[in-house]
């Protein structure tokens, strides 16, 4: 082993619990952990509940950062590997001590041990009482609190020793990539982006199509948008921004319906593009952040007009939440301070003051229809662009 190689011991949540199909999703965490980890030669070895991961010369804080966002992961941490010696298990657990009490201003502590191989002489609770012994011998000043301690020093006894601090938590859920594929329907608002994390950590790839109505709708609000694709595209790899030039559609609904149906119509229109779009990439559902009642074009008769529109499956991950629910994922994945910059998208750009809540499908369908719009959809869809979605750096906007 390299010396400058470190171990990271990974706790599998979800994937655990799967049967003949277990060893799908654990390839797909590997495949989702190696993407973010390339250029610092990740290896890995699977074993009963556990994934450890070796990567050389790489600070902590850039494996912290991939593995907090990569879903499958209950939880991880830096880790020593030892023979299977009580001898070795007590220097590690005393390194890890030394390294942790200054930093940390650590007064107490607590050993949890497992052991998976039975045929080490000690048992759990003997492997702890000689580590704990070690520390309040080597650190006289420290005291034990098994209720809630300062540092918490985990043993696993397996194929070899590994000791590691209390894990940190991560996002859980399934591996991207191994529910399918989806195209999430991406506006600078606040729900659009934690729909897009809600269903990729039940493992749904997603791509995202956003409708620019320039010069309605500024530069500002499409950069807007890219700078959310980037910070979701942390939980969601290799995600692709396809943005739609939506003017003309936008605008002969507006010429050629009343105030109160353009709502409901743009949205009709947005999901037919969007039916043609997902085709292309192969993506077999639609994302959108409709939470029910929400807004007017969220009702229940207004939803039931959406779908019609698609011949995809629709998910609505946001459906039964409510507005502050959205707000506490959005904060916690980063989303919310951008999605809350004052620039309008093309659903609030044209919003009526009184839109229908109630619509009757057979009536605004045949409203959509006689519009016409086909040749207009046919080429927005033409002239959409794509982008693949990197980490960029973040534009200062005045707000």
């Amino acid at each position: 082993m390299n010396k400058t190689d470190q171990l990271y011991l990974i706790k599998l949540g979800e994937i655990v619990l799967k049967g003949e199909n277990r060893n799908f999703f654990e390839r797909k965490l590997r495949q989702n952990i190696k993407k973010k980890l390339s250029a610092y030669s990740p290896r890995f070895v699977t074993q009963k509940g556990r994934l450890f991961l070796r990567v050389s010369e790489c600070q902590e804080d850039v494996v912290s950062d991939a593995l907090r966002t990569t879903f499958g992961i209950q939880g991880f941490s830096p880790a020593l590997s030892v023979n299977k010696s009580i001898e070795d298990i007590l220097l590690a657990v005393l390194k890890l001590m030394s390294s942790v009490s200054e930093e940390k201003k650590t007064t107490t502590f607590k050993i949890n041990s497992r052991r998976s191989d039975k045929s080490f002489p000690f048992s759990s609770y003997e492997i702890c009482c000689q580590a704990g012994d070690a520390v309040l011998n080597e650190y006289p000043g420290i005291k034990v609190n098994v209720h809630n301690p300062d540092t918490t020093i985990s043993i696993e006894v397996r194929d070899r020793a590994y000791v590691y601090i209390t894990s940190e938590k991560g996002p859980g859920g399934l591996p991207v990539g191994c529910a399918g594929k989806g195209l999430l329907l991406l506006s600078g608002g606040i729900d659009s982006p934690v729909a897009g994390f809600r269903m990729a950590k039940r493992g749904l790839r997603q791509d995202a199509i956003y409708f620019h109505t320039y010069p309605y709708t500024s530069d500002e609000a499409l950069d807007k948008v890219k700078i959310l694709a980037s910070i979701i595209s942390d939980y969601i790899p290799e995600m692709s921004l396809f943005v739609v030039p939506f003017t003309d559609v936008q605008l002969e609904i507006n010429r050629n319906s009343r105030d109160e149906e353009r709502t409901l119509l743009m949205r009709y229109a947005m999901v037919k593009i969007s039916n043609i779009v997902a085709s292309k990439i192969y993506a077999k559902s639609l994302i959108t952040g409709e939470a029910l009642s929400q807004v007017a074009s969220q009702t229940l008769e207004s939803l039931i007009l959406t779908d019609s529109a698609s011949d995809l499956l629709v998910f609505r991950p946001l459906i039964g939440l409510d507005k502050e629910e959205i707000i506490s994922t959005a904060k916690m994945i980063g989303t919310y301070e951008t999605s809350i910059l004052p620039y309008e998208d093309c659903c609030t750009i044209f919003s009526p003051e009184h839109p229908l809540v109630k619509p009757d499908k057979e009536k605004i369908t045949e409203v959509y229809k006689k519009i016409n719009l086909d040749a207009l959809i046919q080429e927005a869809v033409e002239k959409t662009l794509n982008t693949r979605i990197k980490m960029v750096e973040y534009k200062n906007f005045d707000r």
